[in-house]
């Protein structure tokens, strides 16, 4: 218990730290006496349009997109009962892809891509879905086997609206939205998007003793009387609806969902009433400092889903050695 609410309490440091150092670093530099002064109400009108038209939201986006891709990657490991597991299994993410695509090519506006975007991804997993039942089996071998064929479907769907998007302005476009980014996330965004998150990631801290007992084999759960079936499906569908709901906001972010649990797990243990919360606030600390490298380490800005993909990697290496340790692998 005292090791949880150290635990707890470091992140929180770091949480605060990454925030202040998010308000004052990018390329126009804010120094701590100006951040101040605009907190007091007494700042200069550059500094404070800096502040809250342009890093602000994208620190809110940051947060909640980072919280909600490791509370969704916690519960799909859960399900799965596997260390492997991210929430782009069951094809979300190929899927909102797609749906994203498919907008940019239609001249969609910005909210039309984000509403085309969550279609896709739910649509991916429904398939997905679709096809564990045609397998009729049970357990979580049909659904896996179900998000590979829906993931190689979308995949190919959105080789096909590459191939066919213009490449001067549609291609361009299309390619950078797929390697992620909060640099356009705007209050009207958020005023959308944030509510639901916070909404499905609530969801998932209620359901935290049924994620427990998810590592129960299903005769196991039928001896207790526990649905586990419909237990399951509901925790999957709100995992991937979190899923969705953050590639709509920022594109494809990838690994926070994988290695964050890991890290969390590590540090606080299995019990989910207390690794879900855990692993929200680390997976909002790993995505702050993440955007804050992409907009502050090159004049122009580097893509979030870049910084993400390359310390993810070398944070894998670091988890694939402890799986080992614990032999797991």
């Amino acid at each position: 218990m005292r090791r949880n609410r150290l635990c707890f309490g470091a992140a929180l440091v770091v949480l605060g730290s990454g925030l202040c150092l998010s308000f004052m670093i990018g390329r126009y530099a804010v120094s701590p006496t100006a951040l101040l002064h605009v907190m007091e109400g007494h700042g200069e009108p550059e500094v404070r349009a800096v502040l809250f038209q342009a890093r602000l939201p994208r620190i809110i986006a940051a947060l909640c997109v980072g919280a909600a891709l490791a509370m969704s990657g916690t519960a799909f490991q859960a399900v799965f009962r596997n260390p492997l597991v991210s929430p782009d299994l069951l094809g979300v993410l190929s899927g909102a892809a797609f749906g994203a695509a498919w907008a940019i090519i239609a001249h969609g506006n910005t909210l039309m891509i984000e509403i085309s975007t969550f279609i896709g991804g739910c649509g991916a997993v429904a398939f997905g879905f679709l096809v564990a039942r045609l397998v009729s089996g049970e357990g979580v071998l049909p659904l896996l086997l179900g998000g590979l064929i829906s993931t190689a479907l979308f995949t190919a769907l959105l080789s096909l609206l590459k191939y066919l998007a213009d490449p001067f302005d549609q291609l361009p476009a299309i390619i950078y939205w797929l390697l992620g980014s909060l640099a356009q996330a705007s209050w009207g965004q958020l005023a959308v998007l944030v509510p639901l998150l916070c909404l499905g990631m609530a969801g998932l801290w209620s359901g935290a003793r049924i994620l427990d007992v998810s590592g129960l084999s299903d005769d196991e759960a039928r001896s207790l009387g526990l649905p586990i079936s419909a237990m399951r499906l509901g925790i999957l569908l709100l995992a991937t609806a979190l899923g969705a709901l953050t590639v709509s906001l920022a594109g494809i972010i990838g690994w926070v969902g994988l290695i964050i649990p890991h890290m969390a797990r590590l540090l606080i243990g299995p019990e989910h009433r207390n690794l879900l919360p855990f692993a929200a606030l680390l997976g909002a600390c790993c995505l702050l400092f993440a955007d804050m490298a992409a907009r502050s380490l090159s004049p122009s800005e580097i893509p979030l889903g870049m910084m993400t993909e390359l310390f993810g990697a070398l944070g894998f290496v670091l988890v694939l050695r402890q799986l080992r340790r614990e032999g797991r692998l």
